[in-house]
């Protein structure tokens, strides 16, 4: 059990880019706009390799109760309580606020472990800045720019010096045998609603304001004996829709959650149907080749025609990834959630399968006597051997000559055909198609005097007749 450290501030004094700095990652998203951060992210602070603590980013306390401003305080408060340690972060450039001192009014209700943090001291001159929080009565005050790394050494001290050798909470560990699944979709379509219902707590804030989720936050979870890490994303949607900055940084996160996950769940919402946002969100997930499920959202709320209506649309608009298995879920109430698990398993095993070189060659000879290539201008593609080339997603080498002109509908009947034969489901299927190097390329057979003197003879012996 690591000890945990916890970043608690008004919005926009360098909580996430202390935290950056701290766990050495760009995990934070960081922006000069107040309350970017709104969900608890956690991260491992190495910087001292022989006491590792876990550190928690949370949204900036705006003294509000309602709405998102007052989720994302409940979720700092919570994270403040469970820690051991709490670094209370202040703008020295700003200097004390109204707000810093309802703050730290209820940092010593808490009666938690605190340390005063003076960020954003470069620049400006550091008596200065400790003379205006001397008001706050803490005994030991450190200085800090978390942009320029500035003072990190110091506060490290302080923080171990403050810290029990064990905590109560657990790292993120990096078990590979820990399922690592991504919620991914449009924005308002129940991503972080579902991550809480599966944790069974108000981990992550869900709202039905579009954009709530801006970070991609991950947590581990435990399930029928298996482990998890769940990474609740924010919602993408096409590029010509993303105009502000913090939304790009936030489409990033998400792609990289894409691209680091080996199952994405692609949450659709069953009232609206598929729609083109959906299509980018499966766009994304299908270039990282990863193992798919779809989970209908809200299907709870729908009537007998409506779902008839919904089930047509679904086989009309995702016919071109009819491999990945479609769940009925719902988020808010929890049904479905166990068929939701078993697909997932399902498309995790068939994405990570290993396979043997006489295996898949059997399979190649056998789809090849069955169904040959077509002939290509008087030529046809020979398919001679197949080895396999990697998991998540399942790929296979080919090798051959004329390769280069095997029509793609011969390239599905391929992918299909392994994918009947292999049992695999909810996960795509590659196939590199590679020729063999032609041995005399490029070279020119130079004849000899022998030669020469008989071609000639040749010649002149056809002139004649």
């Amino acid at each position: 059990m690591l000890p945990l450290v916890a970043l608690v501030g008004r919005p926009n004094v360098g909580k996430s880019t202390l935290f950056n700095a701290l766990t050495r990652s760009r995990d934070a998203l960081v922006h000069d706009q107040p309350g970017v951060t709104r969900d608890r992210n956690y991260g491992v602070c190495r910087l001292d390799a022989d006491a590792p603590f876990l550190v928690v980013d949370t949204g900036g306390i705006a003294g509000e109760e309602e709405g998102l401003a007052g989720a994302t305080a409940r979720q700092a408060r919570a994270a403040a309580e469970e820690a051991d340690l709490v670094l209370f972060i202040v703008d020295g450039r700003e200097g004390p606020s109204a707000l810093d001192d309802e703050i730290l009014a209820w940092l010593r209700k808490t009666a938690r472990p605190t340390l005063l943090v003076i960020n954003k001291i470069d620049g400006i001159n550091e008596s200065t800045a400790l003379a205006d929080f001397a008001r706050y009565g803490f005994s030991d005050v450190t200085t800090i720019s978390a942009s320029h790394r500035q003072g990190i050494d110091d506060l490290l001290s302080e923080v171990h010096a403050r810290l029990p050798e064990e905590g109560a909470s657990e790292a993120l560990d990096e078990d590979p045998a820990r399922m690592r699944v991504a919620f991914v979709g449009r924005p308002n379509v129940g991503k972080s609603t579902l991550v809480n219902r599966l944790l069974g707590e108000e981990r992550m804030i869900a709202s039905e304001v579009p954009g709530t989720t801006r970070d991609s936050i991950a947590v581990d979870m435990e399930r029928d004996g298996r482990q998890y890490r769940l990474i609740d994303t924010a919602g993408l949607r096409r590029k010509g829709k993303v105009e502000e900055a913090v939304e790009k940084f936030s489409v990033v996160k998400t792609l990289q959650a894409i691209e680091q996950c080996q199952v994405a769940v692609l949450l659709l919402d069953a009232t609206e149907g598929v729609t083109d946002q959906d299509a980018t969100v499966l766009g994304a997930v299908l270039d990282a080749g990863r193992a798919l499920v779809v989970a209908i959202n809200k299907w709870d709320g729908l009537t007998a025609y409506q779902r008839e209506q919904a089930e047509a649309l679904l086989a009309r608009k995702l016919g071109f990834v009819e491999w990945a298995e479609a769940v009925r879920i719902s988020a808010l109430h929890g049904s479905g959630l166990r068929e939701l698990f078993k697909a997932i398993h399902r498309a995790h095993a068939s994405a990570t399968k290993e396979f043997g070189t006489s295996e898949v060659n059997k399979a190649l000879e056998i789809a090849y006597e069955t169904n040959p290539p077509p002939s290509i201008r008087g030529h046809v593609s020979k398919l001679r051997y197949v080895h396999p080339g990697g998991a998540n997603p399942p790929t296979f080498i080919v090798h051959g000559t004329r390769l280069k002109v095997l029509p793609e509908s011969y390239k599905r009947y391929l992918e299909n055909f392994f994918r009947k034969r292999f049992k695999l489901v909810g996960t795509p299927v590659r196939f590199i198609f590679r020729e063999g190097a032609n041995p005399y390329e490029g070279k020119k057979n130079v004849l000899t005097e022998k030669q020469i003197a008989k071609k000639r003879r040749l010649i002149r012996h056809v002139k004649r007749k």
